[in-house]
């Protein structure tokens, strides 16, 4: 111990320490100075005198290790986790941490309830607890969880400075300064900071470190727009795993063999559980707890319960409904009653203008809405302006729905189908101008039907909505909306046969003709009748599709109705040509010309010269055919009628074809091909590609008679048509055979 005299205060440099005070009114003076080894000398004045002594230096940081356990049973996800790893190096050079900008985050490991987000932050950070040296913190911020309120900043950030290591003491009363304290404690550090079940940005943002050498995982159902906006947050968002990666979740949880031994039963359940990881693994304990029961009873029981299979009586956090039940509670009671709406809403997904008819929301209001229930992870937004919902969530919504008063439902219901319902006759209208015009009744108040400027925009909106409107009429059916019911079929006439939707032709004509004895229109059912067995007669069902026509024309003549009398041949003479007696059909062609005539309607007329020339074709009567064929196309070149001007060349092409003209044949194929594309029909560009290969092949042309029955193979197959698909293979085996001969 070295000692000396203490100099006067007025003997203190400038730079000197001032002295403080110790407890008994001695002054205490404190100087630091490294040795050579760094050991550290400390001064102080006890009594007058200056005793100098060795200090150990100041314990080395605490590294704080606070991840829970890693998830047992993790399956797939290797896309999101591959991005969260670029995320960790995107402003950094390769193999080492980011030095500067602002910290990592990836602020919405978001999705539905149970969907998957702690599971992928955790299995991602103790994949990679080598990045992070220095320590990882965890807190949950029960955001979505049993407890009532969201966990403060406050706590938070204390329980943050207690693993840091610092004393109670040390801790400052105030937010800012203890947030100002945590970062800098973490300045310069390489940590990994996950923020788990969060419900808003103000919990978050006082957690967020100021170093860039730190990582932040963020996890929580909201979309937190701000930190995506003012932080540079980046948003990884959560579906349900795939079909492979569902497997495997449910192998690892039961076992490889009970796995094997009953795939159609796991495959069925993947499907009722729609991939959702929760759901899943309530499922695999329910089967690990029931080791007895076959996974096929398992799966009849989860599709007779529904979504009540996922329930549990006394554990929230097991129970899927439950566990959604915390999504809803950030929600406005307006935006609680449309995601209970849309629960209900017809088709698998919806459009802010649906929704806007669904809810009698302004436009605007409704994509507000549709908004938010996307930022809490209700609904996810698909390409084209559309929202979806995952089918449990979905199951869920239409729950939450049973508490809304009925009118409530019931008016919702009316007024969306009332939507799709004028859209779709707008559409028809465009697309089948010179159809019989039958309008349905009004809408119901304030619902706006899509605008629909042309007939390519018509077609664009029911590729679309084609699922959903089938849905909308399965719901006018279920309503007891007859007349919805009935016009939906009839607007989605042209479509049908336009996209080639023949089994569902058939459906939707069944509902109808179930709905025409409840409407005031007597010829309701004579017209279901009329396109039912047309819908037969497509799909090969020839005696039901002559008894449901024969019972229209019955109708149509006892009313005296020489337009669906006509309208009836027309459709008696393609069933019998599709059951091969062409007399038949141009018997009732004929009759169909007649009547036509005598309703002075050219267009329809035109219909009927190029049908009685088609089937007079069919039976070798080319002279008639030519004749009556080339009298219709001026007419509807006359009307702008353009599926009648591709039906005759296609007429005409087949008639030259059958008189041997083989490259006349073709220049009428390539024109009615070239207008069927364009409108978009399938069905019979494949019909045309099939007949173009017949004058290709009597040209010599084996090159280009192989490539149209290709194409015409492959649209066959995409359309079901499996008689026609053995034909043409045929065909080409046929072609292949010449090819090898020569």
């Amino acid at each position: 111990m070295v000692t000396s005299e203490v100099p006067s205060s007025g003997d203190f440099a400038e730079d000197a320490p001032s002295p403080d005070r110790s407890p008994d009114g001695s002054a205490q003076v404190r100087n630091t100075m490294s040795g050579a080894a760094g050991v550290v000398l400390q001064a102080g004045v006890v009594h007058g005198e200056v005793h100098l002594h060795a200090a150990l230096p100041p314990p080395a940081p605490l590294v704080p290790q606070q991840l829970p356990a890693a998830p047992g049973p993790f399956a797939g996800r290797v896309a999101e986790l591959s991005r969260l790893d670029r995320a960790l190096t995107a402003t950094a050079p390769h193999g080492s941490p980011p030095t500067a900008g602002a910290a990592v985050l990836v602020s919405a490991i978001g999705g539905a309830g149970g969907i998957g987000k702690t599971w992928l932050a955790l299995a991602w950070a103790h994949h990679r607890l080598e990045r992070f040296p220095d320590g990882q913190l965890f807190v949950d911020l029960h955001g979505f969880s049993p407890v009532d309120a969201p966990v403060e900043p406050a706590m938070a950030v204390r329980g943050f400075l207690d693993a840091l290591g610092v004393a109670p003491g040390r801790v400052p009363a105030d937010l800012g300064a203890q947030t100002a304290l945590y970062r800098s404690l973490l300045a310069g550090r390489r940590m990994l900071i996950v923020l788990d079940n969060a419900a808003t940005a103000e919990q978050v943002v006082p957690l967020l470190p100021g170093s860039p050498t730190c990582t932040v995982l963020v996890t929580g159902r909201h979309r937190l727009a701000s930190l995506i906006d003012r932080h540079g947050a980046r948003h990884l968002s959560l579906d349900g795993l795939s079909h492979d990666e569902a497997r495997t979740l449910l192998t690892a949880r039961l076992g490889a063999a009970r796995i094997a031994s009953a795939s159609a039963a796991v495959d069925e359940l993947i499907r009722l559980c729609g991939g959702h990881p929760l759901a899943l693994s309530i499922t695999a304990r329910n089967v690990d707890t029931s080791p007895g029961a076959p996974l096929a009873e398992v799966a009849a029981e989860l599709r007779e319960l529904g979504l009540e299979a996922f329930d549990h009586d006394t554990d929230p956090a097991a129970s899927l409904p439950t566990v959604l039940s915390w999504s809803l509670r950030r929600l406005t009671d307006e935006q609680r009653v449309v995601f209970s709406l849309l629960g209900i809403a017809p088709g698998p997904d919806t459009t802010p203008p649906a929704t806007a008819a669904l809810t009698r929301l302004s436009s605007a209001h409704a994509r507000r809405a549709l908004a938010a229930l996307e930022g809490a992870s209700l609904v996810e937004r698909r390409p084209g302006g559309r929202y979806a919902m995952h089918d449990l969530v979905r199951r869920y919504a239409a729950d939450t729905a049973e508490e809304l008063p009925e009118g409530v439902r019931e008016v919702a219901l009316t007024r969306v189908v009332d939507f799709h319902l004028h859209t779709a006759y707008a559409a028809e209208r465009l697309l089948a101008p010179h159809r019989e015009l039958l309008p349905p009744g009004p809408p119901a108040p304030g619902v706006r039907p899509s605008p629909l400027p042309d007939a390519a925009a018509a077609l664009a909106w029911l590729d679309v909505e084609y699922t959903t409107l089938l849905a909308a009429q399965r719901t006018a059916t279920a309503r007891g909306r007859h007349d919805a019911a009935w016009h939906l079929a009839w607007n989605l006439h042209t479509f049908q046969l336009r996209r080639g939707h023949r089994h569902d032709m058939l459906a939707v004509w069944r509902a109808a003709l179930n709905a025409a004895p409840h409407l005031p229109d007597p010829t309701a059912r004579s017209r279901s009748l009329r396109f039912l067995g047309r819908a037969c007669s497509r799909l090969g069902l020839h005696e039901q599709a002559i008894a449901h026509l024969d019972r229209a024309l019955d109708l149509a003549a006892e009313r005296d109705d020489p337009t669906e009398q006509a309208l009836t041949h027309r459709q008696l003479a393609t069933a019998w040509d599709l059951n091969g007696d062409g007399r038949r059909a141009l018997e009732h062609a004929r009759r169909t010309l007649h009547l036509y005539r005598s309703l002075d309607k050219p267009v329809w007329e035109a219909d009927a010269l190029n049908a009685v020339g088609w089937y007079a074709a069919r039976v070798n009567e080319f002279d008639t055919a030519y004749t009556h064929c080339r009298a219709a196309l001026p007419l509807f070149q006359r009307h702008h009628e353009r599926d009648g001007e591709a039906n005759t060349l296609d007429s005409l092409g087949y008639i030259a074809q059958r008189r041997g003209e083989h490259q006349q044949a073709l220049d009428h194929y390539h024109r009615a091909l070239a207008l069927y594309r364009d409108l978009g029909h399938a069905p019979e560009v494949a019909n045309t590609l099939d007949h173009m290969g017949h004058p290709h092949a009597a040209l010599g042309q084996h090159a280009q008679a192989r490539a149209r029955w290709e194409e015409a193979l492959e649209l066959y197959l995409e359309q079901g048509r499996e008689e026609d698909a053995s034909r043409v293979r045929r065909e080409l085996d046929d072609a292949r055979h010449v090819a090898d001969d020569r």
